[in-house]
Parts: C-alpha cells; structure tokens; sequence
C-alpha cells in the first residue's frame, strides 16, 4: 500500500501540472484575441473598409484553427481518435459544449424564438434535458467500456466475442445509423459555414461553404480527435464572446441592465404591448388582407387547374411579347423575361409552387401572436395541437442527444469514468451560459425590429436590411417590401428568416461593424466544432469499424488512421456538394438527425446498460423498426421530402418523426429479446463491469 503512493502522488501531480499548462495557453489566447478586437475596432474607426474587417476575421480565426490543428498533428490511434484519453474534465466540458452548441444553436436558435416566441423553447428545454440523459444513462459507462467508437460498444454488448458474425452484423447496423445521422446533421453546418461566408467575404454561397471546408479539414483531416479538442475549446471561447456581446448591449440598451438573462423579464411586458397595437393597427390590417387576398387567387388557380396553369402561361408570353413589341425599357422587359423563366413549366410543378406559396401568404396575412403566450389558437383544439408538438419536440430532442454519435464519443476521452461525470457537469454549465441568453437575445431584437423598423418611412431603412436581402438573392433572407404603397414599413410587410437574426444582431442593435465579424466569426466556429466532430464520427466508424474491425483486422495502426483520413476527405466533400444544393433550413435538418438518432440508437444503448435480458435479435430489431418507423414518418408527412402534411399522426409535425420511432424501436427490442434466447454470459459480464462501483 505505501509502496503504490508514490506512483499515485506523481501521476496527480502530473496531471495538476498538465491542467495549468492548459489553462496558461488558453488564458494567452483569451488576451491574445480580446486585443485583437481591440485592435480591429481601432482600425474600423481609422476608416478600414468592411469588406477588409470580414476578411481579417475568416482568415485570422482560420489561420487559428489550422495552426492548432498542424501543432496536434498525430498518427497515433488512440491520440487520433480519443485525444489519448487525458483531456481535463473543464477542457473537455467547453470542448463538447461547443461541438454541442452548432450552427442549429448559434446561427438559428435564436431566429426561431423571435418567430415562434413561447413554442421555440421547446429546443432549449429538449437540447438541454437531452444532456442530462446523457449523464444519467450513459456516458459514464461507455467511459468504463474505454473504446473508441458508439458501433465498438454496441457490437461488444449484443454480438458477442470480437470477429463473430453477430458482432459484425450489429456493428453494420450502428455504423449505418451513424453516418446516415452525422451526415445529415453536418450538411447543416457547412449550410451555415456557406452563409457566414458568403455574407462576411462577398465570395459566392457555393464558394463560401468549400472555403469553410478547407478549414474544417486541416483540424480533423491533421490530428482527429486530438486536434478537434483543442480547437474547439478555443472555439468555445470564441462563441461564448460573440454571443454575450451584442446580446449585454441590446440587454443595456432597451433595460439599462448588463445581464440579459435578467433583464429581459422588464422588456417583455413593454413587447406585448407592442404586439397588441400592432395587432389593432387598421394599415397592418389592410396588409394582412392583401396577402388573403394572395392566398386566395393562389387557391382559385389550384381549383381551376390544369386550365389556370395553361392560361397563366399565355399570359406571361404575352406580356413578354408586348414589352418587346413596344420597345418597353429594359428592366421591364428582362421582368417580363424572368417571370416566364420561373413560370411553373407543368401543371404538376404548378399545383406544388401555387400550394406554397398560398400556404406562405396564409401565414402573412394572421395578425400576430403573443411572444410570451404558450400555445395560442383560435380554438382549444389548435392550442392542444400545439401543445402536444412542443412536447412531441422536447422529447425528440431530449433522446436524440442522448444517442448522437459525435457526442458521446466524447466520454471516452477522459482520464477516468469520475473524469467523465464532471466533464458532463462542466459541459451543461457551459451549454447553459448560451442557451439561457437564447430567449433574452430574441426578445431583446424583436422589440427593437417592432419599435425602429416597423413604422420607418421605407426612405429611411436601416443599411442592414438590404445587406442581408442581397446574401442570397434567390432566397432571400429578409424581405421588406410596401404591400399597400403607403411608404411606411409594417410588421406584416416584414419577412426574416430565422437563419439571419442572430448574425444581423449587432447591425439591428447599432453596433459597429467589428461586432458584426466578431458575431460571424462565433457562428463560423459554431458551425465548424460541430462538423469537425461529425466528420470525425463518420469517418472513425466507416474506418475503425467496417475497415478494421470486419474487412482488414491486421492493418497496422498506421494504416488504420490513413484509412480514416482519406476517407474523412471524401465525406467532407460529399457533404459540401448536398450543402451547396440547399437542401432545406438549418434547423429542419437538425431536427431529422435529432428523430433518427434517438429512434435508432437510444433504446439499443439503454438497455445495453441497464437491462442484461437485452440481446443481439432484440438490438438489430430495436435499431431496424426505430429507424424504419422514424424515416417513414418524416418521408410520408414532410412536404420537402415529397410527403403531404394530411398524412401525419395525431397532428405531430413531421421534425418529431422520433416520438413514434423511439417507442417503437424500444418496443421492438424488448419483444424481441423476450421471444428469442437470453444474450451469452459474457454479454451479462460486461453490463457487470461497466455498471460496477467506482
């Protein structure tokens, strides 16, 4: 017993002193980047263009990360993949946290509370509840099973003795749920990498989103999980300054008090007034009835189809005809050029475009409603409706982080199974330092809108409007155009996506410029962290478990990492082109990953803890019923996947696709395990060991 203190004395002392030199380097680069702000404030006021602050902020934040990623370069396994599992428990805390806090978080959280106001907590609520399953469940055991990868732990509990073929068929399965959720999940990183780009540099959307490419692959492609860690803690840093900044400012502006968190709760109240003014005014009024009036000559043309469509036609030739005929100036007649491109070129891509789009003025022409108020409608039964959907969403989200590949890598990169326990503290306490500022910034940005913008004469519009219109003129992302002619903005004449709010905020608020960078370089690392994660997950399982563990188990350890860097390559690049497509908005992606994720992988990892009864038949029929009934959902119900919205199940949206998934997927498991043979003995040895006391 004396002879082993020694040992144990130089191993803690070892860490006290690996823990300081952690803290020295992160407190430099705190300093280092506060004057750096500083000293890009400086040259704002001097007169430095704009266009050159966004620069300085891409390059010098990219430069950063691939300086990190170049120093942590390694081609050791266990380094590559689990940062050779000595990562401090604070370190590794503000690591997940910002692999956590995405461009879903950062760029779109936000966006959704000032549109949806009481029901978009439901993702605060759901993405925070989720965190403490995660602590509760499971990321303690899978410390204590010290592997490397979600698939190698799922493999271990349901198939057995390693290279058996239940092993590999359970391996396969959780390999497949992994990447088909990581990948959806990354497409809506490098989305948001394209829009910070494309906004803060002037480059092209497409060209934006391989620029942030280059920089996620020099951390992951260099040093996995090694060089992804302490990138991201310096992206923590980065995202927690960028968000507080402009939201104590808004914060100090509208409720002369520096902590949003608080004083949100005084601007409330002077909101809701706000709102029932606008609510009354007659000229939102005369608006609103425009867009019914929109919505129906929309609904006439689908009634009348396929006539409306052929006519419709005719009529767009011939105003282009006449324009041409009478020599008509050019903008009119390369309108009238454009408005036939655009027309709908079959009755079919009629009916889908004119179903859009009357749904769109549908939503313009309803007053507006209460931010605070928890599930408005007309009746009780469309206040239940939403009721039950804010709960349906919590739920999904709640058991889809518990069961997200790229997270939960993250337990095994501790020292020691109590490392990973306070990890997982240290990480919601970092999560919720954002995630309790969330509301305050969209309650604090919708007064300002509702009280600067919304009656300004149009003359008088702020520069931020139409900086962020022309991001992406097909699409844009905030449109203010005068419905009724009477020169004076209206809130039912404005129209924001939810992706903008955030970045817009310190225009919005009056702030200078370098805290509109600071913000886009917060919401570039945000969008990175994650992808590097997600990239890493995806790799790791296509190489560690399909490559080495069922095709090649004597590859060398060099080989193995090669493997998961090429192959890290071409998913990135995958993911980059169906990103450029523009496949769907960044929450609405990460919501499907949220639904498949728990659906697949949650109960098959819950009851690998917690139930010894669980075994192989049950886990490929837990995960294979999970995933189908999830997926069906969400084909079958959502309108962007070719579904209709008559079809979904007690009203739920298609985004909770997972609240029919999950039970279902645990049902299946359960039955399954009961109807076939009890798991071998070594099965109940290693739930034994992994649940055994510290």
């Amino acid at each position: 017993m004396t002879g082993a203190a020694p040992p144990a004395a130089a191993a803690k002392a070892k860490t006290r002193s690996y823990f300081r030199r952690l803290a020295r380097y992160y407190l430099w680069f705190t300093l280092c980047f506060g004057l750096f702000l500083g000293a890009l404030a400086i040259l704002e006021n001097e007169g430095m263009p704009r266009q050159w602050i966004g620069h300085l902020y891409m390059f010098a934040t990219i430069v950063l990360y691939a300086i990190i990623g170049v120093v942590s370069r390694t081609s050791n396994v266990s380094e590559y993949y689990v940062a050779g599992r000595r990562v401090p428990a604070l370190f590794n805390g503000m690591a997940t946290a910002a692999d956590w806090i995405s461009a879903a978080s950062f760029i779109s959280l936000a966006g959704t509370l000032y549109l949806h106001g009481f029901d978009a907590l439901a993702y605060v609520m759901g993405w925070t509840g989720g965190y403490c399953l995660v602590a509760l469940l499971i990321a303690p055991y899978l410390r204590r099973f010290a592997q490397y990868t979600i698939p190698d732990f799922l493999a271990a509990r349901y198939g057995g003795e390693a290279g058996t073929r239940r092993g590999s068929i359970v391996r396969a399965v959780a390999v497949g749920a992994t990447i088909v959720v990581s990948f959806t999940y990354v497409v809506a990183q490098i989305y948001a990498v394209g829009l910070i780009a494309s906004r803060f540099t002037g480059v092209d959307f497409s060209v934006g989103i391989f620029l942030g490419l280059a920089s996620i692959l020099v951390c992951s492609f260099l040093g996995g999980m090694r060089a992804i860690t302490w990138t991201q803690v310096a992206q923590y840093i980065i995202i927690l300054v960028a968000f507080l900044i402009p939201t104590m400012w808004l914060s100090v502006k509208f409720a002369g008090n520096p902590v949003p968190q608080v004083a949100y709760g005084s601007v409330l109240p002077k909101l809701a007034k706000r709102e029932a003014q606008l609510a009354a005014d007659p000229r939102e009024a005369e608006v609103r009835a425009a867009f019914r009036a929109r919505a129906d000559d929309y609904g006439a043309r689908l009634a009348g189809l396929p006539h409306s469509w052929e006519a419709g036609k005719i009529e767009a030739q011939r105003r282009l005809d006449t324009a041409r005929s009478r020599n008509a100036p050019l903008t009119e007649v390369r309108s009238a050029e454009r408005a036939l491109l655009d027309y709908p070129r079959t009755a079919d891509e009629a009916a889908h475009v004119w179903n859009d789009l009357r749904a769109a003025n549908l939503a313009r022409a309803q007053p507006p409603e209460p931010h605070a108020e928890p599930f408005p409608g007309k009746t009780r039964q469309e206040s239940d409706i939403r009721r039950n959907n804010f709960l349906a969403l919590v739920f999904c989200l709640m058991f889809g982080t518990a069961a997200l590949p790229h997270i939960l890598m993250r337990a095994y990169t501790t020292p020691s199974v109590h490392e990973t326990r306070v990890s997982v503290f240290w990480t919601l306490f970092f999560i919720l330092l954002i995630y309790l500022t969330m509301p305050a910034l969209a309650v604090l940005a919708k007064y300002d809108i509702y009280t600067t913008v919304v009656g300004t004469s149009y003359d008088a519009l702020p520069t931020w409007v139409s900086y962020w219109a022309n991001v992406d003129k097909a699409n844009p992302l905030i449109s203010i155009v005068d419905v009724n002619g009477d020169g004076i903005v209206q809130l039912a004449e404005v129209a924001i996506d939810g992706d903008v709010l955030t970045l817009a905020t310190p225009e919005i608020g009056g702030l200078p410029y370098v805290i509109s960078g600071l913000v886009a370089a917060g919401g570039l690392a945000a969008a990175l962290s994650t992808a590097d994660g997600l990239l890493l997950a995806i790799s790791n399982a296509l190489s560690h478990d399909i490559y080495y563990k069922i095709v090649d188990p004597g590859a060398s350890t060099q080989k193995r990492v090669t493997i998961s860097k090429l192959l890290l390559l071409a998913v990135a690049f995958i993911a980059a082109y169906v990103a450029s497509q523009k496949p769907a908005d960044i929450l609405s992606l990460v919501g499907a990953a949220f639904s498949l994720a728990g659906s697949a992988m949650f109960p098959a990892l819950v009851a690998g803890v917690f139930w010894k009864r669980a075994n192989f038949a049950g886990a490929i029929a837990g995960m294979a019923t999970g995933f189908l009934v999830c997926l069906y959902y969400m084909l079958h119900t959502n309108p962007m996947l070719g579904g209709s919205l008559d079809a979904v199940w007690f009203h739920i949206a298609p985004i909770s696709a997972g609240v029919f998934g999950v039970p279902a997927g645990a049902l299946a498991l359960v039955v399954a395990s009961l109807l076939t043979a009890p798991p071998p003995r070594e099965s109940g040895g290693l739930v034994a060991h992994i649940r055994a006391p510290e």
